[in-house]
């Protein structure tokens, strides 16, 4: 709103709320929903790592035009719509390796609580009804526009009435709309009908965190109107603040032109996943500073997995070597160096979560992790020290988790394998090479390390 950064630690100490704005439930989520959902599943997962005691919120927008609209092409109600798509997301949300929010409420199940937040609105004059419908009176709140930095008068000139509206002037929002033939209803003081689409975050926001709200996080489509609504809604009713920061997402792009359903370049996350994987997804969210755009394209994921695979193998050869490392000198001069990095992740993500930085620090520190995985003797207590920083930095981002675990290597496989190891003892080396061809026809590759021999299913 100020176009500013602040310091959370002005704010409750120790503790934070944070309101992310969630999807609407009417198919798979896409890439542009993902963007928020990793990014501030990271902002959550960072400020716990730094001691706070966070309060995590999203929400599902469980009625909604599309939902119904969908509903009625299948001819069932549109609560079957919604919990299927609220199911499919938590299979990709769990996927991308976001954590389950504190609270997920789901508008279905807040109608009382927004039945009586607009009637505070409409008792406070910052409301009215017409035909059953409500509307917010924009020019009851002098700071419409405070968030978007754009006037009412400018906003009002790129609104119109529609057909049928009867609001007082064009920039008015609706906040209960009386139900139309074949959509879900419920009861209130002014018709049978559904809530706006506005009012059910500032309620929801109201009814879990209180008033005032830390951090409210949304993609940066959400500006205006969405927020700009929420923020007139909370303040007209509370009297209060809504939210001390504001966090937004900048877009992304396909190829760098906007993705659009219009221009056939819209991408679900399963879609994506089902080329990449899950992971590469979350990379790439985080390997931009989250306010930038970001561009998706094949030769990025491309990237994005080829950079993925080098901290994968990092911390395999890590894990490897451990059982083989003896004990040896770790001086405060190490241990310090070692810390380093990690204070340096910690600055760049206090400096408005800038996950791009932070992501560096975490590959110069595999650098200096494989370059001491080339000493002899490998030392015990300083890689145990390493193990545990590039699991926690790594974890903080949520990345470095979805390799697949290695497949059962089969019998015939396992049989050659046996059999080429014994060809080196004996060092008949040309059947050995014999045997290596023979497995790498089976799709599987081998080959020999400071921890042994190593097979694994070839990723061709």
């Amino acid at each position: 709103m100020t176009r500013r950064e602040g310091d959370l630690n002005t704010l409750r100490p120790g503790e934070v709320s944070i309101y992310a704005c969630g999807p609407t439930v009417y198919n798979l989520i896409h890439l542009g929903n993902a963007r928020p959902i990793c990014v501030f599943d990271t902002l959550r997962r960072y400020l716990t790592y730094r001691g706070y005691k966070v309060t995590y919120v999203q929400n599902f927008t469980d009625v909604d035009d599309k939902i119904i609209r969908k509903a009625n092409e299948e001819g069932v109600g549109s609560s079957v719509i919604s919990e299927r798509y609220i199911a499919e997301y938590k299979k990709d949300a769990a996927g991308l390796n976001v954590m389950p929010a504190d609270y997920h409420p789901q508008v279905t199940q807040m109608m009382g609580e927004i039945v009586a937040f607009i009637q505070t609105l409409v008792d406070k004059g910052f409301a009215y009804e017409v035909g059953g419908d409500v509307y917010y009176r924009t020019h009851a709140f002098p700071e419409y526009g405070k968030l978007s930095h754009q006037p009412l008068a400018d906003l009002e000139a790129g609104a119109r009435i529609e057909v049928g509206d009867m609001k007082e002037h064009p920039a008015d929002f609706a906040l209960w709309k009386a139900a139309k033939p074949g959509e879900p209803h419920w009861p209130s003081p002014w018709s049978e009908g559904r809530p706006g689409w506005h009012i059910e975050c500032s309620t929801m926001a109201k009814s879990i965190l209180g008033d005032t709200i830390d951090i409210h996080c949304g993609g940066e489509d959400l500006i205006f109107p969405h927020h700009e609504n929420e923020i007139a809604q909370s303040e007209a009713a509370n009297g209060k603040p809504f939210a001390h920061y504001w966090m937004h997402n900048g877009f992304i792009t396909v190829d760098k032109v906007k993705m659009s359903k219009s221009l056939n370049n819209f991408f679900t996350v399963r879609d994506v996943a089902g080329v990449y994987g899950y992971e590469p997804i979350r990379y790439l969210m985080l390997q931009s500073h989250y306010r930038s755009p970001i561009n998706y394209s094949s030769d990025v994921m491309d990237q994005c997995v080829a950079s993925l695979e080098r901290l994968h193998n990092c911390k395999d050869a890590l894990e490897a070597a451990l059982p083989h490392a003896v004990s040896a000198p770790f001086d405060d001069a190490a241990r310090a160096s070692l810390q380093s990095y990690q204070d340096r992740f910690n600055s760049y993500m206090d400096d408005d979560l800038n996950t791009a930085d932070a992501l560096s620090v975490v590959f110069e520190l595999a650098r200096e992790i494989n370059t001491v995985l080339k000493e002899n003797p490998l030392p015990k207590e300083k890689l145990t020290a390493m193990k545990e920083l590039f699991d926690t930095l790594t974890g903080v981002l949520g990345l470095v988790y979805g390799k697949k675990a290695e497949e059962a290597i089969p019998a015939d496989v396992q049989a050659l394998v046996d059999a080429r190891a014994a060809a080196r003892k004996a060092k008949d080396f040309a059947k050995a090479d014999e045997l290596r061809a023979e497995i790498e026809a089976k799709g599987y590759e081998v080959k020999e390390t400071r921890q042994g021999t190593q097979v694994r299913k070839r990723a061709d």
